[in-house]
């Protein structure tokens, strides 16, 4: 930013100091507003100057902000990929709760089945099995639409990484609703961290150690000496 005129404050002081003892006219007074609105005049640009930068800077930053949430494509996330990620997860519990009913139910019928007759029994155990068979194909359709879930969570991960380096974003502290606070909370109070993946958690023979009577483990140990 500019600095005021010192030459023109020169001449608003010797101004001052040659008509501070005498009478001051109105032509006096014009002059003094002429000088010091010329003095200040330079002063008043760079204002204006760096106020327009200000805002031009401003401007840039909103338009590259539109362009990013275009990029982001929320309506499509929103109305398009994110309810029909959830349609194809409600289909696969469906076909999965189908599968599982159809696979117990001939398991069970098997296992009561009168074996008395080895050529009826035979021909049950054969359309039992076939059911099992027909039953367990469910998983091709379910790994198909696994996939079509896993590519669009890679589509959002995508646009939101991509979003959030433009506008350089940190993570907020706390939480976005009270709803949120709570499921959270309770996750930690109980301990809800499973279903672990495969390496991560408790291992089984962990969890039997625990669980394993003293004497058996006292017997265990003295055998291995």
């Amino acid at each position: 930013m500019k600095k005021v005129s010192t030459d023109h404050l020169d001449r608003i002081v010797q101004f001052i100091r040659t008509k501070g003892n005498g009478d001051v006219s109105l032509g006096d007074v014009v002059a003094l507003a002429e000088v010091t609105v010329e003095s200040l005049s330079s002063f008043f640009r760079s204002i204006d100057m760096s106020v327009y930068r200000e805002l031009s800077d401003i401007a840039s930053f909103i338009t590259n902000m539109k362009v990013e949430v275009g990029r982001l494509q929320p309506n499509d996330l929103k109305h398009s990929r994110i309810p029909a990620a959830g349609m194809e997860l409600d289909a696969i519990v469906k076909a999965t709760e189908k599968a599982t009913d159809t696979i117990m139910g001939a398991a069970e019928e098997l296992m009561a089945a009168d074996a008395s007759d080895p050529v009826a029994y035979k021909a049950m155990v054969d359309e039992r099995m076939m059911l099992i068979f027909e039953a367990c194909s469910f998983q091709d359709i379910t790994g198909q639409r696994v996939a079509k879930v896993i590519d669009t969570l890679k589509h959002i991960e995508m646009r939101v990484t991509r979003f959030a380096d433009a506008i350089n974003a940190a993570d907020a502290d706390g939480y976005l609703s009270e709803d949120e606070r709570r499921r959270e909370e309770r996750k930690i109070k109980n301990i809800l961290h499973g279903p672990q993946l495969d390496g991560e958690g408790v291992d089984q023979n962990d969890v039997d150690a625990l669980f394993a009577k003293p004497e058996k483990k006292a017997k265990g140990e003295a055998l291995a000496k």
